[in-house]
């Protein structure tokens, strides 16, 4: 039992992003109102880009930057002591899109309330089948 509670806690940062994965994911898949479904898709994307930050960070690592590399004395580079750079460079990628995301779909949900006049998701549709 100790194990098993020595485990989760040790990986509570997981925890806690599939746990705003699964809220985001409940939101747009249960949430009728556009906004919410928005908000929803946000939380998600967030929770990623979280999750993928965080799994390129390591203990007692440093910068990628390797001083005096070329010259005499030059020796192999080990790394393992070195943070992988990628994943926070593809994160501020996914950022970019997340934002521009955000912003066509408010877009798009704006001229859809001018249209129909709600931001239900039923009732739009609704409107559409009577039509």
């Amino acid at each position: 039992m100790h194990d098993l509670t020595l485990i989760i806690i040790s990986k509570l940062n997981y925890w806690i992003y599939i746990s705003l994965m699964m809220i985001g994911l409940y939101a747009m898949i249960v949430k009728n109102n556009l906004v919410k479904k928005i908000i929803g898709m946000n939380i998600l994307q967030t929770a990623v880009i979280l999750f993928f930050i965080s799994i390129g960070a390591k203990n007692k690592a440093t910068i990628p930057i390797i001083e005096h590399a070329h010259g005499p004395g030059d020796h192999a580079v080990s790394a393992v002591n070195y943070i992988n750079p990628l994943p926070h460079v593809l994160m501020l990628t996914a950022i970019v899109v997340a934002v521009a995301t955000l912003g066509v779909a408010l877009a798009l949900i704006i001229k859809l309330h001018q249209q129909y006049n709600t931001l239900e998701e039923d009732e739009i549709l609704a409107q559409l089948k009577d039509n």
